[in-house]
């Protein structure tokens, strides 16, 4: 390969979260090759246009522009990024990831390793845990990133490869699959995936007792994927089947208590009662026990299984609903994003988003 086959931008698409600028400094300071480009993809809700602001890093001051992602979620933020940029290779982080300290030393050599027909790769994942007490479930969610396949967290694939197949679905409005749906599709292109030696830490972010209950969001989302690549999707992409078959018969077990109840069935309720309750407080204990099991964790976990699986259930429907007649991803027409740079200067820069 000769240099330019080398050469690579790298794409961010951003909330607007703090940790964006630990991102950038992170970037900036690896050792390596610099990207030729840095795009950061401003994917607030148009409604939401204050000035984004950045602390750029030096480094970076001369080559990072901001394009628009006007809120259409991930996929379609990445697209505006990659296709806003010539390199033939773009390197795709998340907001809240820091690259290692010689990321872009790392990458070069995982770009010059790739054969003429590895379409990506991957960088490797990890996720910094608590020392002296177990994670929390939460924590360990996060923690199951180091070992999944193809994310977008740190993934380089060749533009030429993005372009033919048309990059990320837009249909995936969350962080959730849409990953996996462009590696599965690229992979029926007849390019290979690899891993490479780089490595990029995912600290795990702050959230709520509630971030699993909306998580159950990701239900729908598999409902495509089994539109788009059939019933054997799961393994193809080695992704966790779930708990959906229990968290279905725990909501019908629920549901059915209530019916029976209405008619006066009083006995039939409390079986149908019991077996919410046990199906429940299984969940519970299967997520309380690995944890640090304080009084607060201990609550958010009972809560949170109590409504996770109707949650869930309803998001199937509202996925079998919105994807039954779902066919294959065709990218609409769209200009070519226009890029702000943002000039040398000093301290935090605000960056204005392209409008």
């Amino acid at each position: 390969m000769t240099s330019h086959d080398l050469s690579y931008a790298v794409v961010v698409p951003t909330l607007g979260r703090p940790s964006l600028d630990d991102c950038l400094d992170a970037l900036a300071h690896s050792s390596g090759p610099p990207p030729r480009r840095v795009v950061v993809v401003d994917d607030r809700p148009l409604s939401d246009r204050a000035p984004l602001h950045i602390e750029v890093p030096r480094p970076l001051r001369d080559r990072l522009h901001v394009v628009a992602g006007c809120g259409n979620g991930p996929a379609a933020a990445r697209n505006a990024g990659w296709r806003a940029v010539s390199e033939p290779w773009v390197a795709f982080l998340d907001d809240d990831t820091l690259p290692g300290s010689t990321w872009a030393q790392d990458l070069a050599s995982d770009l010059a390793r790739a054969a003429p027909d590895t379409g990506a790769v991957q960088g490797r994942i990890h996720v910094p845990l608590p020392d002296g007490r177990p994670p929390t479930d939460w924590e360990r969610g996060t923690a199951g990133l180091a070992a999944a396949r193809w994310i977008t967290a740190d993934m380089a694939y060749r533009r030429e490869v993005l372009e033919t197949v048309g990059g990320f679905d837009e249909r995936f409005r969350r962080a959730f699959r849409e990953d996996a749906d462009l590696a599965l599709r690229v992979l029926d292109a007849g390019w290979r995936l690899e891993t490479g030696r780089r490595t990029t830490a995912h600290p795990v972010r702050p959230a709520d007792r509630w971030v699993s209950v909306r998580a159950q969001a990701g239900n729908a989302d598999d409902v495509l994927m089994g539109r788009l690549h059939g019933r054997g999707w799961w393994a193809r992409a080695e992704a966790p089947r779930g708990r959906l078959p229990s968290h279905m018969a725990v909501t019908a077990a629920a549901a059915g208590a209530l019916v029976c109840a209405a008619a006066g069935r009083r006995g039939a309720a409390a079986v149908l009662a019991g077996a919410w309750l046990g199906g429940t407080a299984e969940f519970a204990l299967a997520r309380i026990m690995p944890g640090p099991r304080t009084r607060q964790e201990i609550t958010a976990m009972v809560l949170t299984s109590a409504a996770i699986p109707p949650v869930a259930c309803w998001h199937r429907v509202r996925g079998l609903i919105r994807h039954h007649d779902a066919g294959p991803w065709h990218p609409p027409g769209s200009p070519q994003p226009s890029l702000d740079r943002v000039l040398p200067g000093h301290g935090a820069d605000p960056v204005g988003s392209v409008p």
